[in-house]
């Protein structure tokens, strides 16, 4: 059984490749570890899904951040929300 480990909105951006799709991700305060949700813009106008400053997730779905420009560009944006927001605040 995995453990969840909190992660919290790093990037928010539109897919290139797919019309109404964003793409959401979530990253641990030291950058990590991260993880990617896609989301289709459509459900916004139908089914109303909040986007939260924080999520956790299990640990085994949780990728690796082998970058350093990355790892500290996700360790500034996660620490930043963690600071400014509780995991619950939509964003």
């Amino acid at each position: 059984m995995s453990n969840d480990v909190r992660t919290w909105l790093v990037e928010r951006t539109y897919s290139d490749d797919e019309q109404n799709i964003i793409i959401l991700v979530y990253a641990t305060t030291d950058g990590t570890r991260y993880h990617r949700k896609e989301r289709s813009l459509t459900s916004f106008e139908s089914d109303v899904r909040d986007t939260y400053a924080a999520v956790d997730v299990p640990e085994d779905e949780l990728g690796r951040v082998s970058d350093e420009e990355t790892r500290a560009a996700y360790a500034a944006a996660a620490t930043e929300m963690a600071e400014s927001h509780e995991p619950t605040d939509t964003v």
